[in-house]
């Protein structure tokens, strides 16, 4: 009887640890940080209950504001140029008359695996205003990491280059599910290869366009180690600085509670952002029967 009233327990202390570590490698981090993000602190000994001060110093710092407009500069950059770029990869390697697709899909996709320190420090060569390889085939003498009105555009194709083969795999996956039937019904409807893409291919790969829009734009707004490397910092005058690199500078100055409030902020930003993708793209329609 004893036994049998043990046996329930049996399956939860096999899954204790990881509620164990969850709380405390994650929801205590968590909780601890919104916490601290209501407080005025410096130091882990000295902190003062100081409300909604570390919000309110935040809507006043015009770096703050300089930060949250170029890390939608860049979103918007990623979302106009690295997608195309990405759908057009996979409509590349999805050809059925292109011989060694194996071969470029591993080209376009292997730039993914060089962490983006690497790539940072690869393209920061490459936009050398003296021998770098991007003014000499250019053929200008452009400071492209100097230049206010460059920075961001290069930070924009650096990440192009890094991130594109990555969503080429999303659309590639949604371009193999679409039926071949639908193509043929179209071309006996007199449909040209144009009408195609527009009325079958790209209806076919909604559910993976908005999946990639909404990882894409969550991936850009946390944005910081190729900026903050390929610039040496956030960049002259503050071009190059992102919300996350905001936020690691105020950990730098130990205003502890100011890095919370920013991280907080973030947070709700990527929710609201991300609802409002989700409503615009029509992601919660149901199906029409």
């Amino acid at each position: 009887m004893a036994r049998r009233l043990r046996t329930p327990w049996i399956p939860y202390v096999f899954i204790s640890p990881f509620f164990a570590l969850y709380a405390l490698f994650m929801l205590y981090p968590l909780v601890s940080s919104m916490w601290t993000s209501f407080r005025f602190q410096r130091t882990l000994q000295t902190s003062v209950f100081a409300g909604l001060f570390n919000y309110r110093i935040l809507l006043e710092d015009e770096q703050f504001w300089q930060a949250l407009f170029n890390t939608f500069y860049y979103t918007c950059g990623v979302l106009l140029v690295q997608l195309p770029v990405a759908l057009g990869m996979a409509l590349v390697v999805n050809a059925s008359f292109l011989r060694g697709r194996n071969f470029f899909r591993l080209c376009f996709f292997s730039p993914t695996l060089v962490a983006g320190v690497f790539v940072a420090i690869i393209f920061r060569q490459l936009y050398n205003p003296d021998f770098g390889l991007v003014n000499r085939v250019l053929g200008l003498e452009a400071a492209w990491l100097e230049n206010k009105y460059l920075i961001m555009p290069s930070i924009i194709l650096t990440s192009v280059w890094q991130s594109a083969g990555f969503n080429m795999l999303y659309f590639l996956a949604g371009l193999q599910g679409i039926r071949r039937e639908l193509y043929e019904a179209a071309q006996v409807d007199g449909a040209s290869r144009w009408q195609g893409f527009v009325h079958v291919t790209l209806p076919g790969l909604r559910p993976i366009t908005i999946f990639v829009v909404v990882i894409a734009v969550i991936n850009s707004l946390q944005l910081f180690d190729v900026p903050f490397v390929l610039l040496e910092g956030e960049g002259p005058g503050g071009h190059g600085r992102t919300i996350v690199m905001y936020l690691y500078q105020k950990f730098e100055t130990s205003e502890l509670g100011l890095a919370c409030a920013t991280g907080w902020s973030l947070a709700m930003l990527i929710f609201l952002v991300t609802l409002a993708q989700l409503r615009l793209l029509r992601a919660f329609r149901e199906e029409e029967a």
